[in-house]
């Protein structure tokens, strides 16, 4: 036995619905669509920033990504010309150099000196050249002005710095953060690259 139903009597009938919207109530709403959008941009870049790669520049022009260093153990000696320790900074970053030298880590001097001239803080490359050859740099220097990628990416505090990044480019703890003359920072340092190879 067959059933037969009429179409029309079971259809849901639609019904139009007006709305009175004010431009008023419209231009208000669309102005916090708009908010909400940029708020949003904005979290997701400051999200991808995060984990965005950091690419720095090298006096000569060159742009080193200093997570992109796959493998390996990257350590970066964060600091400026014109501070009063960069000198036995530079002195324990040699130290480093030649002690993981043959070794799956990558050392870099980082200089926050800023670019800008006019600026208080400000330094050429042929300056930062200088304060590489007086102080015996044997790493390769790169440029980060006013320290705009480093410190906020790595929590860095306070300059001089030392920053250890893992075999995948993460930051492996705390920075080792101020240089006390009494005491020599390379032992931890060391301590904690041993760890990681």
């Amino acid at each position: 036995m067959c059933c037969s139903i009429e179409s029309n009597r079971l259809a849901p009938k639609l019904h139009l619905i007006e709305w009175d919207i004010s431009d008023e109530v419209l231009t208000k709403c669309m102005k916090t669509l708009r908010s909400f959008g940029l708020v949003s941009v904005f979290i997701l870049v400051s999200a991808l920033a995060g984990f965005a790669q950091t690419n720095l520049k090298g006096l000569d022009g060159s742009t080193v990504n200093v997570q992109g260093q796959k493998g390996k153990i990257v350590v970066l000696a964060v600091g400026a010309s014109w501070l009063p320790l960069s000198e036995q900074q530079a002195a324990s970053t040699a130290t480093l150099a030649r002690k993981f030298a043959g070794k799956d880590v990558v050392i870099y001097f980082v200089l926050t000196d800023s670019d800008k001239p006019g600026a208080r803080n400000y330094a050429t490359n042929d300056q930062l050249r200088t304060f590489a050859a007086q102080n015996k740099v044997s790493v390769q220097l790169l440029r980060d002005p006013d320290g705009a990628a480093t410190l906020k990416k790595f929590q860095i505090e306070q300059v001089p710095s030392f920053v250890i990044l893992d075999r995948s480019g993460s930051l492996a703890g705390e920075p080792f953060g101020g240089i006390d003359p009494k005491f020599d920072i390379t032992i931890p340092i060391s301590n904690k690259i041993n760890g990681l190879l």
